[in-house]
């Protein structure tokens, strides 16, 4: 039976007003290199980065979040960032930058499934609780 493999992650957040330090987690990425896995689930919850932050534009957050996942999975259409390999395209994604969109820190792990991992990640440290 195979053994747990090491992943990293960081929680992708929405700082509309960066001079005030405070976000909004709205994603994940996370890269395992044993099993070759880069991956990153955007989830942006508009009715409550709306409640924290009245009048922010949203719809024009939107595209900016979603070159992530197609970064990660190097796509044709994720530009030259998306054509180098995995290692550094998660190293470019979790640069620290001034932005509206940031990342976390990187974080590490131990799992079984990447993927799996990657959901779990997001229930712990996106989604609302039900």
């Amino acid at each position: 039976m195979p053994g747990p493999n090491s992943f990293d992650y960081a929680v992708v957040r929405v700082m509309p007003r960066v001079e005030r330090g405070e976000f909004i987690n709205v994603g994940v990425i996370l890269i395992c290199r044993a099993k070759r896995y880069l991956a990153a689930r955007i989830e942006l919850d508009e009715a409550r980065l709306l409640a924290l932050f009245p009048g922010f534009d949203a719809a024009e957050l939107q595209p900016h979040l979603e070159v992530i996942p197609k970064i990660c999975a190097g796509t044709p259409d994720s530009g030259p960032i998306g054509q180098l390999s995995q290692q550094e395209r998660f190293h470019w994604l979790v640069a620290p930058r001034s932005t509206v969109i940031q990342v976390s820190p990187p974080h590490s792990g131990f799992c079984l499934d990447p993927n799996q991992t990657l959901e779990d990640l997001l229930n712990t440290l996106v989604r609302l609780p039900v």
